[in-house]
C-alpha cells in the first residue's frame, strides 16, 4: 500500500513541475533568458538551441543580451529570432546581439493569464487522473484479498489527501503568476 502512495506522489509532483516548467516559459514583461530556451540556430547544417551558439544573458529588467562565440552567427541568431516569431526585435553591433523585451500591454496580459489557467486546468486533470488510477489499483488489491476493506479505505483517504495538497499546490503556483503578469 505504500508504495501505491509514495508512487502517486511522484506522479503528482511530475505533474507540478510540468506546470512549473511550463509555466517558466511564459513572459511576464521582464528579461529572463528562459524567454529565447525554445530557438533553434542553424549551426553549419544541424538545429541546435541558442545557448550553444553563444552565451545569453539578462542585461537588465528589460533587456537580453547573446554574444555568440563565432562572429559569423550574428546574422544567423538574428535571423532565428525572428523567426521564432516571439516578438523581439534584436539590436546587432555586429559582434553581439541586444533583444529589448517589450513590455506587455492589457490585452496581452489578460489573455497570458488565460494561457496559465489553462495549464493550471490540465496540472489538475493530471492529479486526478493519478488520483484515479491509485484508487483503481487500491480497489483491485482490495477484491484479490490483499488488503481489508478498512485498509483499503485509509488508503483512499490518504490518496484524497495528497490530491487536495497538490491541487492547492497549483492553486497557489496559478496565483503567484497571475500577479506577475498583471503587475505592471
Amino acid at each position: 500500500m505504500h508504495e501505491l502512495i509514495k508512487d502517486a506522489k511522484s506522479r503528482m509532483d511530475k505533474s507540478i513541475e510540468t506546470l512549473r516548467s511550463e509555466l517558466s516559459k511564459i513572459r511576464t514583461g521582464k528579461a529572463t533568458t528562459v524567454l529565447l530556451d525554445s530557438i533553434k540556430v542553424d549551426y553549419y547544417g544541424n538545429m541546435v538551441p541558442l545557448n550553444q551558439v553563444g552565451n545569453v544573458s539578462v542585461l537588465d529588467a528589460h533587456t537580453l543580451s547573446i554574444t555568440p562565440w563565432e562572429k559569423q552567427m550574428v546574422q544567423v541568431i538574428d535571423k532565428a529570432i525572428l523567426e521564432a516569431n516571439l516578438g523581439f526585435n534584436p539590436i546587432s553591433d555586429g559582434t553581439n546581439l541586444k533583444i529589448p523585451v517589450p513590455p506587455l500591454n492589457e490585452e496581452r496580459r489578460k489573455e497570458l493569464v488565460k494561457l496559465v489557467k489553462k495549464f493550471g486546468e490540465e496540472a489538475k486533470i493530471a492529479i486526478r487522473n493519478v488520483r484515479r488510477d491509485t484508487n483503481d489499483h487500491i480497489k483491485r488489491e482490495e477484491k484479490e484479498k490483499k488488503m481489508s476493506e478498512d485498509q483499503m479505505h485509509d488508503a483512499e483517504g490518504e490518496v484524497q489527501k495528497l490530491t487536495d495538497e497538490h491541487i492547492n499546490l497549483i492553486d497557489d503556483t496559478l496565483k503567484h503568476k497571475e500577479k506577475e503578469i498583471m503587475e505592471v
